[in-house]
């Protein structure tokens, strides 16, 4: 039976709507007091890049490295990717430096966020029942049109204000000519989309309200302002919050009724799920303020620290692994078929 909504109406106004809405209304705080034209203030940082971002990376590991059934049926691909993300980030570090280690992995970011969104707009198709040729080519394409136009937009107007891991981590020269056309073609996809969900009389709400909260916040994070703080609002939490919503509905469906520590902690509920998450988040971030960054002691505390290049060139990549693993393995572990046995029925997605 299709479905308009992915979870339920509910479930998915808060995982989809309400961290748009939120990230909205801190932009508008933030413009209202003066401070959104900045950079993130530090408790802000705290409340959205370490307890969101960094926290639904490692909440992979539930989808993952907790699950000794699924490492023992994919060793390769759950051993060698941890290994492979080391030994090149080492290999890319040395080479050309630290420039060129932050421009890979931030362009593997990019991919990683933009494929999220396409994968969302997939599984709400698959949820709704959707099979038509046509409306696939369409969703695919405004969905990415959403992300990558603000994209291609920021690379003609570089440098900017804000930047997506360091200064200088997104590569200059392309021409700003090329922005009429993409947005012309943008503007294009967005009726059609619009004008087909009217022709069609669509209730798709949920899908619906993925490409708009997704088209509204991309444009206004990237294009409308040149800002630290409200770029990194309108990206955060609309990337992180649904897939903490994917991976708890994965981990309900998948240790029910099991014995054991992992099991145990989804038996708890949502909040020892994500205190555990934002426990371990907290340790990351203190290893890389306290080795690398040096930028927020207030939290994490000084310790004075410098290290040299060859050490930086060892540890940032190590720092850097979950991420890269989490990149890298999201491409393989929620593609709904025969790779993934039991995927669908543990995301209610028969």
């Amino acid at each position: 039976m299709s479905q308009p909504w992915l979870f339920s109406r509910s479930t998915d106004l808060w995982v989809f709507g309400a961290p748009a809405l939120v990230s909205l209304l801190l932009v508008a705080a933030g413009l209202a007091h003066g401070d959104a034209l900045g950079d993130l203030p530090a408790g802000l940082w705290l409340l959205t890049v370490l307890a969101v971002d960094v926290s639904h990376v490692w909440s992979t590991i539930f989808r993952t490295y907790a699950d000794g059934d699924e490492v023992r049926r994919r060793p390769l691909l759950y051993l060698g990717t941890p290994l492979l993300a080391y030994a090149a980030g080492v290999a890319l570090h040395l080479a050309g430096g630290a420039a060129l280690f932050w421009r890979v992995l931030a362009y593997g970011a990019v991919f990683h966020f933009v494929r999220q969104q396409y994968g969302w707009v997939r599984l709400y198709r698959r949820r709704g029942g959707e099979r038509d040729r046509l409306g696939s080519w369409l969703d695919g394409a405004t969905i990415y049109a959403a992300t990558l136009v603000p994209l291609l937009i920021w690379h003609a107007r570089l440098p900017r204000k804000f930047h997506w891991f360091v200064e200088g981590d997104f590569a200059s020269g392309l021409s700003p000519r090329v922005v009429p056309v993409a947005c012309a073609l943008y503007a294009a996809l967005l009726s059609a989309y619009l004008g087909r969900a009217l022709l069609t009389r669509s209730t798709a709400w949920g899908k619906h309200l993925l490409v708009g909260s997704t088209a509204l916040c991309w444009w206004l994070g990237i294009v409308s302002f040149d800002s630290d703080f409200i770029f990194s609002v309108t990206n955060v939490l609309i990337h992180g919050v649904p897939y903490f919503a994917l991976i708890w509905r994965y981990g309900r469906g998948r240790w029910a009724g099991q014995p054991g520590t992992v099991a145990g902690i989804f038996r708890l509920g949502w909040g020892a799920f994500y205190a555990l998450l934002v426990a371990v988040a907290f340790l990351e971030e203190g290893a890389w303020d306290g080795l690398v960054w040096h930028e927020h002691a207030q939290f994490f505390g000084d310790t004075g620290l410098e290290l040299g290049p060859l050490a930086l060139a060892l540890l940032v990549p190590l720092l850097a692994v979950p991420q890269a693993v989490h990149y890298l393995l999201d491409g393989f572990i929620w593609r709904v078929g025969p790779d993934n046995p039991g995927l669908a029925e543990r995301l209610d997605l028969r």
